[in-house]
């Protein structure tokens, strides 16, 4: 069975190929939910609402700014898909950073993305929360948050075949809306649909032109877009627990890259090209504001249907991700070791924690929303950056060693090697530096870069003890 040495103790050396990270994992997901999974993971209500601010921003730019974020999420992608393939393991770039950088890196990673993933559930809970709470007055909103955390904590709980097909549909309904959506508004901007004109370029050149922020607007829009992608790291965690997962990560991460840019930018571009990007109604949601455009009828309660399974699918795959990558850190010594209890299959212990501390989340937000949750979402606010840095770091480090030393674990090759690596970093070093122009993302800056550096002497520490120890 193919995976990552399973490490007793923290930078201890590895053992035999059998002893992998999820030997006591099911491989209970096929092709299928993996596809969604890569498709789905990232078309989010970050997308469908989140967008809004991006194009208030950036004006029709927006769309230079997604294709730019796309390209940079594309090759950090790409080096992901390589490691994955060579070494399929449930704690995907927390393991490739263990073997690549050392035992601090593997336990920076992955406890960083642990806590992104849970402080995630709690935003998606109180926002699917919110639309349930307006759809049915009068029903308080911990009320639906309990039922949501009830129901995907027990679906992960069962198996992760239960996981695999509400994945699957959630992605599947996500996937159809944007096609839809898509589709209308080619017919729109081409004049065929009935009732409609063309808009021509009016929109794209009007309106203070294509560039009505200037660089300030597209960076703006640049750092609103980039963070729409995040998501799509679920699919090489989930695809350790696949039927084939050399194959299936291959196969995923190769298919999913092009068509979810088609999705981000192609829906961009539709939405500047047939309404002007300073409509009011584009911040509240830009594609309910198309379709209301369109004449579609009941278009604002269509999108926040769509929106609701967004956010539900996000809390599923959210809740699995995060459990995985504690099963994971436990298996290396990077954890408490109750947390490694498999039950059916399932790390449930892992499942529960991370659903508990999502939980918890959710309760700060209700006790101190201006104080100890803002700080735990600045917190997380640019942990993604730091993940795609060490799979950057941990590409680079180990494509010359696979090519030494087993060359036919690169199914996955990234494009133009080590060039475009050497790109990839300096494109996550730029987004850091925008970060520092404007006081709300300096502050997320700050605070994400006081975390990193915690679990960073945290885990150089354990290290260093491992060391004597031996």
């Amino acid at each position: 069975m193919s995976g990552t040495p399973d490490l007793k103790t923290p930078g201890s050396p590895p053992e035999s190929p059998a002893a992998t990270d999820h030997s006591s994992l099911t491989h209970g997901l096929k092709q299928r939910h993996l596809s969604m999974i890569a498709l789905g993971g990232v078309i989010g209500a970050g997308l469908f609402v989140g967008s809004g601010a991006g194009i208030a921003a950036a004006g029709p730019s927006i769309v230079l700014a997604y294709a730019l974020s796309g390209l940079l999420v594309m090759l950090v992608m790409r080096m992901l898909g390589e490691l994955s393939a060579a070494h399929p393991a449930s704690g995907s770039f927390s393991v490739h950073a263990e073997r690549a950088i050392g035992p601090w890196a593997g336990f920076t990673a992955g406890w960083i993305f642990w806590t992104l993933l849970c402080v995630a559930i709690a935003v998606e809970a109180l926002g699917a929360a919110a639309i349930m709470a307006d759809w049915l007055p009068g029903t308080p909103d911990w009320l639906w948050v309990a039922v949501f955390m009830a129901v995907f904590c027990g679906t992960n709980l069962i198996s992760v075949r239960h996981f695999g097909e509400y994945e699957f549909w959630f992605a599947a309904l996500k996937v159809t809306a944007i096609v839809l959506f898509l589709l209308l508004g080619a017919l729109a901007v081409l004049g065929l649909l009935p009732g409609t004109d063309s808009p021509g370029l009016t929109h794209l050149t009007g309106e203070g032109g294509f560039f009505p922020g200037g660089a300030e607007g597209l960076v703006a829009g640049l750092l609103a877009s980039l963070f729409a992608y995040g998501g799509l790291e679920t699919v090489t965690i989930a695809a350790a627990e696949s039927e084939d997962p050399v194959r299936g990560v291959a196969k995923a991460v190769r298919t999913a890259m092009w068509r979810i840019a088609v999705f981000y930018i192609g829906s961009m571009l539709v939405i500047v090209t047939l309404i002007p990007w300073n409509d009011e109604s584009v911040l509240s949601g830009p594609y309910a504001a198309v379709l209301d455009h369109l004449g579609i009828p009941y278009a604002g309660e269509v999108m926040n249907v769509v929106v609701l399974v967004a956010l539900l699918s996000a809390m599923n795959a959210n809740i699995y991700g995060a459990s995985r990558m504690a099963y994971s850190l436990v298996r290396r010594g990077e954890a408490p070791a109750f947390l490694g209890t498999v039950r059916g299959g399932v790390p449930r212990r892992a499942v529960l924690a991370s659903s508990g501390f999502g939980f918890f989340a959710v309760l700060l937000s209700f006790w101190w929303p201006d104080t100890v949750f803002t700080w735990l979402l600045n917190m997380v606010g640019a942990a993604v950056l730091v993940v795609w840095g060490f799979i950057a770091v941990s590409q680079l480090r180990t494509r010359r060693r696979l090519e030494r030393e087993a060359p036919e674990k690169l199914v996955v090759r990234m494009w133009l090697f080590p060039g475009l690596t050497w790109l990839s970093l300096a494109g996550v070093a730029a987004v850091l530096l925008l970060m520092l122009r404007e006081d709300a993302t300096r502050t997320q800056l700050a605070f994400t870069a006081g975390l990193t550096l915690v679990l960073s002497v945290i885990g150089l520490l354990r290290q260093r003890a491992a060391a004597r120890g031996r």
